[in-house]
């Protein structure tokens, strides 16, 4: 059998692969304001690095002259400088009118506060600000700097602005809050150039924020001319709708109860683990699986119907799996969680349920391994199973078609189980082509 890759963790990343959209070379105007252009610079750099922007960073306003703005495809500007040259204001300008790019974030709309041309290009100009925690809300959706952006939350400064200039300017969106809609994100055109401008962007919150990345790739791409649709999809941090939920039947027949005899732990509240009160005796009686489902809430949009039940099933189902055929992979312990069993002496079986007839309800069932002591996972890999049983990882494949296995194999032994509820569960075939799992407290 062709070895295969196996990883434990506690926790897993999923890691988002995109195709490098097109090159492009990026001034990055900053100064040594309280802002901190530079550490913020160095912290969005390899970000834009990696999705082909290359960001050149100085604090030298000398660099604006128009033979080296010619040699970029935007200016973005995050500073705190007070005043333009005359010189400077004429480069900045006819770069832009030239089809130039211009990316002024957060502070940079309190800039060149003495050149009223530079404050109309960016838009408006900073006035006040608090502070919070806040998402914006999207105005233009069908705009290409926001097709496939859904926004996030960050906390930052609650940027307030005036001297706005709308002339040729299209609020991509707005702060909302009790005194009314800011303006928040905007583009706008001068000439043959275009401007992005944001107000997100105080400090590392936001700048390590991956919707912020996201959503300034995508102004400067427009800004420099390029095509924001190479920028990926950005909805990963759109609230959950929490769903409408179907109400749980008054009428229902009150649960029996049974005297247990006192077998029944009580795991009291305590600063010592393992302290325990006087045993439970009563326990609910079971439910008939028919009876079981009406106490189910589900979204009003789902159903829940039964696919199978005892005694088709025997004893807990503790893993169950679907394989390519619609088939119903379950993992039955009797041994979990108190007595595990010494090899081939197991009492846990996996069986196959199928529905054979097209109704949805399982009608035919087959052991497919017995002998297995607490089996807490299940995939599939090459026409059989992993399946972890207590202290071993095993392969199990059916290789005679009679959906039983007749071939195991160890892949793994000596996993500690001292305590079974600490064991090895949850395998997840990854998109990397490893089988993970989480690994308890053993």
């Amino acid at each position: 059998m062709t070895p295969i890759k196996f990883t434990l963790t506690f926790l897993f990343a999923l890691v988002a692969v995109t195709a490098q959209a097109g090159n492009l070379d990026v001034l990055f105007l900053g100064d040594n304001g309280h802002h901190q252009p530079r550490p913020r610079f160095d912290q969005i750099q390899p970000v834009m690095a990696a999705r082909g922007i290359r960001l050149v960073y100085t604090d030298k306003m000398s660099d604006l002259n128009a033979d080296n703005l010619a040699t970029y495809d935007a200016l973005l500007v995050f500073a705190n400088i007070d005043e333009i040259a005359p010189d400077q204001e004429r480069a900045l300008l006819d770069y832009v009118s030239g089809g130039g790019g211009f990316v002024p974030l957060h502070c940079a709309t309190y800039c060149f506060r003495n050149s009223d041309a530079v404050v109309a290009l960016m838009g408006a100009q900073f006035k006040r600000h608090g502070t919070g925690v806040f998402r914006t809300t999207i105005e233009n959706t069908d705009h290409p700097v926001m097709r496939g952006f859904g926004g996030f939350e960050s906390w930052d400064e609650t940027y307030v602005h005036h001297l706005h200039n709308e002339k040729n300017r299209t609020v991509l969106s707005y702060r909302v809050d009790s005194e009314g809609r800011e303006p928040w994100t905007w583009v706008r055109t001068h000439g043959d150039g275009r401007v992005f401008y944001t107000a997100w962007g105080h400090d590392e919150r936001t700048w390590g924020n991956a919707g912020f990345q996201n959503l300034l790739e995508r102004g400067i791409r427009w800004a420099a001319g390029d095509d924001p649709a190479d920028v990926p999809v950005y909805q990963s941090d759109m609230p959950f709708p929490v769903p409408k939920m179907t109400e749980i039947p008054k009428d229902l027949k009150p649960f029996e109860f049974m005297d247990a005899g006192g077998k029944i732990p009580n795991y009291t509240p305590s600063d010592k683990w393992g302290v325990q009160g006087e045993d439970f005796t009563e326990m609910q009686k079971p439910v008939p699986a028919e009876e079981s489902i009406k106490h189910i809430s589900v979204p009003q949009t789902m159903r829940v119907e039964l696919f199978a039940s005892e005694p088709d099933i025997g004893g807990k189902p503790i893993a169950m799996a679907w394989d390519e055929r619609g088939r119903l992979y379950v993992a039955e312990t009797y041994d979990y969680p108190n007595e595990l069993q010494p090899e081939g002496k197991g009492r846990d079986r996996i069986r196959i349920l199928e529905d054979t007839d097209g109704d949805w309800k399982a009608d035919k069932s087959t052991v497919f391994a017995d002998k297995l002591s607490i089996p807490t996972s299940i995939t599939f890999h090459r026409g059989g199973v992993i399946v972890h049983d207590g202290t071993k990882t095993l392969y199990l494949k059916d290789t005679n078609g009679d959906d039983v296995a007749d071939q195991r194999t160890p892949l793994f032994t000596g996993w500690n189980q001292e305590d079974t509820h600490g064991g090895v569960s949850n395998f997840q075939y990854g998109l990397d082509n490893w089988i993970w799992a989480m690994q308890g407290y053993n």
